[in-house]
């Protein structure tokens, strides 16, 4: 007589499993800002326990996704200009200095990895595939950090990747970031820390005002000086 077995996952798996699918439901936009997230409900869909979904929505308030807003109700969060703004402040400190360590340390294996993931960008964009876009474009992005030979860089970042890409997904200029990070890789590629950090720099206040348009309506973040002075400055 012979028996089978079912091999069950593990728990820990399972929150992985539904943390990772909340996500990036968040983040593609199936799950807008304001969207209940009622345990019964995701525990069905994701054909699980309500214990992973518990401990998964958890994770997605400290990873600043969704909110409490009273202790039986939590919805996905509404992001608002200060979020913006604070985020994107902190990723201009760590992308712009990482871009600088990034073209004096790329090897030509790291600067090949990421002309490939450009040429995969183009087709994507030619494509109109946003979610291959986004992917593809965070995964660029994730290539400079770790040019950048600086592992504390890269931990530094992590807590707030999830949002910065859930921000930037709102953001459908994509032949515009498309000859921005080519722009970018060129200026790794030359080898010259100013002009890569100079066009990082332009870059992320660019996409910032980007995104901000996109979320809200309006060109918050003019302040300061433009991207073109960057530039010329770093290129002079």
């Amino acid at each position: 007589m012979s028996s089978s077995t079912t091999k069950i996952e593990p728990l820990g798996a399972v929150r992985e499993r539904v943390l990772a699918g909340l996500r990036q439901e968040i983040i593609a936009g199936t799950l807008l800002p304001g969207d209940r997230l009622v345990e019964r409900e995701l525990a069905e869909h994701f054909g699980v326990s309500r214990v992973p979904v518990r401990e998964a929505i958890r994770a997605l308030v400290a990873e600043g996704f969704v909110h409490f807003e009273t202790p039986r109700r939590t919805v996905v969060r509404r992001l608002t200009p200060t979020d913006v703004r604070e985020l994107f402040e902190l990723r201009e400190a760590l992308e712009v200095y990482a871009a600088g360590l990034a073209a004096s340390h790329a090897t030509p294996e790291d600067l090949a990895e990421a002309e490939e993931l450009l040429g995969r960008a183009a087709a994507a964009t030619e494509a109109g595939d946003a979610e291959m876009i986004t992917d593809i474009n965070s995964r660029l992005h994730d290539r400079i950090m770790a040019m950048a030979g600086n592992s504390l860089l890269t931990e530094a970042l992590e807590p707030v990747a999830g949002r910065l890409r859930w921000m930037t997904r709102r953001n459908e200029e994509w032949p515009q970031l498309l000859l921005e990070h080519r722009e970018l890789y060129e200026a790794i590629a030359s080898g010259d820390p100013d002009r890569a950090r100079a066009h990082a720099l332009a870059h992320v206040r660019t996409n910032y005002r980007s995104t901000v348009r996109h979320l809200f309506g309006d060109t918050e973040g003019r302040e300061g000086r433009g991207d073109a002075e960057d530039l010329e400055d770093a290129e002079a």
